[in-house]
């Protein structure tokens, strides 16, 4: 899942509506099932540093990353033109970002 603020979105859509540029936030939810559960463990960690590294190049701002399995948030955010983790929260937690102001949500309510 993207999310991009109503200033960016007019510039990154073309004509046919389609995204052409970076997101602000990137949200990934990780995929149930024992293959992708294989997957994240043993890939995990390189496909992530893979993605981290595209994200950041490209511009995106922030990164979270839902683990269904543990109901925690990673939160990746660009620092220096990098992609850092900031936090991980876990169920009890409330989830916000300077991205979003008035967003504020308990990772537990994510997992419902």
């Amino acid at each position: 899942m993207v999310w991009v603020s109503k200033e960016r979105l007019a510039i990154l859509l073309d004509r046919e509506g389609h995204l052409t540029g970076a997101p602000e936030l990137v949200v990934e939810v990780l995929s149930p099932g024992v293959q992708n559960e294989r997957r994240d463990a043993y890939g995990g960690l390189r496909l992530r540093e893979v993605k981290l590294k595209l994200y950041a190049s490209r511009g995106v701002q922030e990164y979270w990353i839902l683990n269904w399995q543990l109901q925690q948030v990673e939160v990746y955010r660009r620092e220096k033109a990098v992609l850092k983790l900031v936090a991980t929260l876990f169920a009890t937690d409330d989830l916000s970002s300077p991205l979003l102001p008035n967003f504020v949500c308990t990772v537990a309510r994510l997992f419902v």
